[in-house]
């Protein structure tokens, strides 16, 4: 699978903001609104096509790579580390192209940022993607509890080793 990635725009950010996950991962939709737009907006977000131009995915760096509860717990202190953000359409994911669509968004970080030392977080009960992002290299340092309602929800922090 071939990609093209670009700067996020408003037309695609409106789109990503309307994905729905079935649960358990519904814990990712956002709901449309003008915060998540923007959000998606903030220029750390990029839209990933495919070779039919179709809006398959979006990878972000940085701060919004994070969830803000983690920086409350500490997770994300080792500035060696640029976090790295990556959401794929909703009827793709479980197709077996994570790994791959990681592994894309990585070199871009690179190629683009100079990201030598990747980090990510990812919720605990997502073991598809645990197992492909340790497959990669990817290694558990820490995990906090995010409160949703009234649950909570366990997160991992995930860092690559080796550099890229």
């Amino acid at each position: 699978m071939k990609y093209r990635i670009e700067p996020m725009d408003e037309a695609r950010a409106e789109v990503i903001s309307q994905w729905k996950y079935s649960d358990p991962y519904s814990i990712y939709n956002m709901d449309g609104s003008a915060e998540d737009i923007s959000e998606l907006l903030n220029g750390t977000y990029y839209a990933v096509l495919d070779r039919e131009e179709d809006l398959i995915g979006y990878y972000c760096f940085g701060e919004s790579a994070q969830v803000p509860a983690g920086r409350q717990f500490g997770a994300y202190e080792a500035r060696a580390f640029t976090d790295i953000g990556l959401g794929i359409r909703p009827d793709l994911c479980g197709q077996g192209k994570g790994a791959e669509f990681l592994e894309v968004g990585m070199t871009f970080g690179n190629t683009q940022f100079d990201i030598k030392h990747f980090r990510l977080t990812v919720a605990a009960f997502n073991q598809r993607a645990i197992k492909v992002y340790e497959r990669i290299g990817f290694k558990k340092i820490t995990s906090f509890q995010r409160m949703l309602e009234k649950e909570g929800t366990e997160f991992y922090v995930m860092i690559l080793n080796k550099l890229f």
